[in-house]
């Protein structure tokens, strides 16, 4: 069998509440609980296993989503009035990007972590 990821820890310092963070905004099933972790289950079999922690280094999470996905995810982030930008470095906000003619764009959990969706892989071609 070729390497598949499997999972990844996300440390939290309110596992509960990242979470819930991430299934209501990705409009994914409640997270499960295994030992000591909330597992947030991915449609391509991976998850993300949040982690309760003292101490949270922010890292990065991208997840491809259909064109429906994306506009109801963008709907909810502003809903909840989070801010949002077209760029990975927080230079554009309140804009979306239309990199390999998708679109795609970036928010921030409540422990820092930079969230990004997208609606094609990047390098995928089209138009940036």
């Amino acid at each position: 069998m070729p390497v598949q990821l499997n999972h990844t820890i996300v440390h939290a310092r309110d596992r509960e509440e990242t979470a819930r963070f991430l299934t209501d905004l990705l409009g994914l099933p409640p997270a499960s609980l295994f030992g000591p972790f909330r597992v947030v289950d991915m449609a391509n079999g991976i998850s993300l296993d949040v982690a309760q922690a003292e101490t949270v280094h922010p890292q990065h999470y991208a997840f491809l989503v259909t064109e429906e996905e994306f506009d109801e995810i963008w709907s909810r982030i502003k809903e909840r009035g989070l801010q949002f930008w077209a760029d990975p470095f927080h230079r554009e906000p309140g804009r979306i990007n239309t990199n390999d003619g998708g679109r795609g764009l970036y928010w921030s959990d409540p422990d820092g972590h930079s969230l990004e969706i997208i609606t094609r892989p990047y390098g995928s071609g089209g138009p940036s």
